[in-house]
This record gives structure tokens, C-alpha cells and sequence, in this order.
């Protein structure tokens, strides 16, 4: 396993790192932990959650991955795992999440940060995430700016403030930005700069083979300011593992028993995309997945790939593409393909 350093952090991550958001719908609490030991067997030092969690979120599950990872990091010496998790921020209902989160502000962030440490049986998060921003921006399947939806939002100034708090406490190491514009990173760094407030260490976008939007303006920031990409949904909630081309739906999995969580997905050149990626995995002796997999990990400004399973199989495979390189002229025809079927998920 091959680690990264994350940004102007002092943390190493394992260039994999291991998702949970299916730990208390899809996978018990053993199954969880089951994961979470094979993944550290392999290498992986980096775990990945979120508050809202598992999904599709509910009041009934929410906060379950964290308590499961929780149970699980009391048997482990802490300082050798790196758990990152999540804010909710307003703008998306899940009113039951601290009773409605309203804002991130000093309030809502001292809140939701006891009650993640809570759970997690731990006394510090290494890298503590807004999981969308406080303010309006079009997200998950939304691509249309549009001033008509702005509303009310904390200053990020305000936001850094309280973050410093946290962090100087001790009970945060680092901050990170999830489903992020080039603008609002930048506004971080900028505030965080002239004011002396803490630099953001990451950014948490989704990026795959269907949505490589990252490249055309977040790249930069990357190359710029040192802040790498988290990259999430590498296999893009599993269509480019190829699973359900020609309209199958696999029992069990996502997309089957939760079909309008993949709404962002539901677009007219996707699944022609996921079927020519398909064939250029077969033609390169891989699975699609495999494929999928090791173009994130071969981006210059991902320093890690976060991914995700149900059952041990597909995690073992997920972990396999670590050290596989998929050469210049594999590249060469994957970037084919994308001129054919630019983004067709965002």
C-alpha cells in the first residue's frame, strides 16, 4: 500500500481509503468490523464517515457508522488509524439530525462534533469535514448555478473561526471540505491566509470515470495551494463495476433496493459510457471495476480513493487495483472514451 501525505497535514494516508456508508443499513455491525480488519491487513490506515450516516439517511439508522466504527476503535491503538467524518450542513431536510442542522456555525459545529466523538469512542477527529457547504450550491446531479436559490448563510470567515476553536482544543486535527467549487475552496484558503485561521488539509469531491468535472477547475486549486482530492464514488454507486448494464438490478444492491438514491446516475449517456468503459476493460483483461478503480488512484491530485463494499468480495477486489498501473495507452483510450461521453453524470 502506497500512502500520500495530505496536504499541509502531517497525515500519511493510505492512497485507499475505506468508505463506510453502508455500515448499519446494508452491513451489521460484525460485518463492519470484519471490513474494517481486512482493510488494515491490507494496509489501509484511512477510514472514512459522516454523522448522516449510513444511507440513504433515516432518523431510524442515523449515526449508526459512526457507533459501529466507534466499537471497533476501542480495540485498536488510535494513533494508528486516521478517522476522518462529517458535518451535516443545511440545505437538505434530515431534520432529524440534531433536531435539524441549521447552520455551520460555532454552535451547530461544537454539536455535531461531541456527538460524532461520541460515538466514535474517541477523544479527537484527524480530519473533521463539511460534508456540502453552508451556503447554496447545485449538488448531486444539479449542475445549474442558479441565484434564485441562494440563501441565508454563516461567512466562511466565521466558519474558520470556529474551527480554530476545535482545533485548538485538540479535538479536531485537521479540516477538510466535502462537495466543493473552486470558488469556495479558494475562499477558504484566501481567509485562512489573511486571517490566520486554519488551511483546509482536503477535499472530498466525487470523481469517476462518469464525472470528471474536478479536472476542469478544482485540479488547479490542487496544484496551487497543495490541497489533494478525497476522491468518492469511484465506481459511481457501482455502474462502473458494469452490474447494471442491459437494465439489470442484482439482488441486494444498491441501486436495486434504493432506486431513487441514484438519481444523479439517471442520465441519458451514462450507461452507453459504462458499457464502452466495459469493453475497453475487457479489452484490457481487467474488470470494469478493476479499471474504474486504478484511473482515480493513477490522478496526479488524488491522494486518495475512497471505497466502498458490502461483502468481503468486492472489497478484496476494490484493494487489489493498489498496485495495478494501467499504462499510457490504456489512458490514451479511456481519455477516447471520455471525448465520446464527456461527463455524462454531472
Amino acid at each position: 500500500m502506497k500512502y500520500n501525505k495530505l496536504g499541509s497535514s502531517d497525515l500519511n494516508v493510505s492512497e485507499i481509503c475505506l468508505g463506510s456508508m453502508t455500515w448499519g443499513e446494508q452491513n451489521s455491525e460484525k460485518e463492519a468490523h470484519q471490513q474494517l480488519d481486512y482493510a488494515v491487513s491490507r494496509g489501509i490506515n484511512f477510514v472514512d464517515a459522516a454523522e448522516m450516516y449510513p444511507v440513504p439517511p433515516r432518523a431510524e439508522t442515523q449515526g449508526r457508522t459512526e457507533s459501529f466504527l466507534g466499537t471497533w476503535l476501542t480495540r485498536q491503538q488510535r494513533d494508528k488509524v486516521i478517522v476522518a467524518t462529517k458535518i451535516t450542513a443545511p440545505g437538505r431536510g434530515f431534520n432529524w439530525v440534531r433536531g435539524g442542522p441549521k447552520a455551520v456555525d460555532r454552535k451547530g459545529i461544537q454539536e455535531a462534533l461531541n456527538g460524532s466523538l461520541r460515538r466514535l469512542q474517541t477523544d479527537y477527529v484527524d480530519l473533521y469535514q463539511i460534508h456540502w457547504p453552508d451556503r447554496y450550491l447545485p449538488l448531486f446531479g444539479n449542475i445549474f448555478y442558479d441565484p434564485m436559490q441562494e440563501r441565508p448563510s454563516v461567512p466562511i470567515e466565521e466558519q474558520l473561526e470556529a474551527f480554530a476553536e476545535v482545533i485548538k482544543a485538540g479535538t479536531i486535527r485537521y479540516l477538510g471540505l466535502s462537495n466543493e467549487s473552486p470558488w469556495g475552496a479558494l475562499e477558504f484558503v484566501r481567509l485562512a491566509r489573511q486571517k490566520g485561521l486554519p488551511m483546509v488539509a482536503s477535499i472530498q469531491n466525487a470523481y469517476n470515470l462518469l464525472n470528471r468535472s474536478y479536472e476542469t477547475g478544482l485540479s488547479e486549486v490542487t496544484r496551487r495551494e497543495g490541497i489533494p482530492l478525497l476522491a468518492y464514488s469511484p465506481l459511481a454507486f457501482g455502474h462502473l463495476s458494469g452490474k447494471y448494464l442491459n437494465g439489470a438490478r442484482p439482488e441486494g444492491a444498491r441501486l436495486t433496493r434504493y432506486p431513487p438514491f441514484g438519481q444523479r446516475y439517471d442520465k441519458p449517456n451514462v450507461m452507453p459510457a459504462v458499457a464502452a468503459y466495459a469493453d475497453l476493460a475487457r479489452q484490457a483483461g481487467l474488470s470494469a471495476a478493476a479499471l474504474a478503480i486504478a484511473f482515480v488512484r493513477s490522478r496526479w491530485f488524488c491522494a486518495s480513493t475512497v471505497i466502498g463494499a458490502t461483502n468481503r468480495a468486492q472489497l478484496g477486489e476494490n484493494i487489489d487495483t493498489e498496485n495495478l498501473d494501467l499504462g499510457a495507452a490504456v489512458l490514451a483510450d479511456i481519455d477516447a472514451v471520455h471525448l465520446r461521453y464527456p461527463n455524462p453524470a454531472v
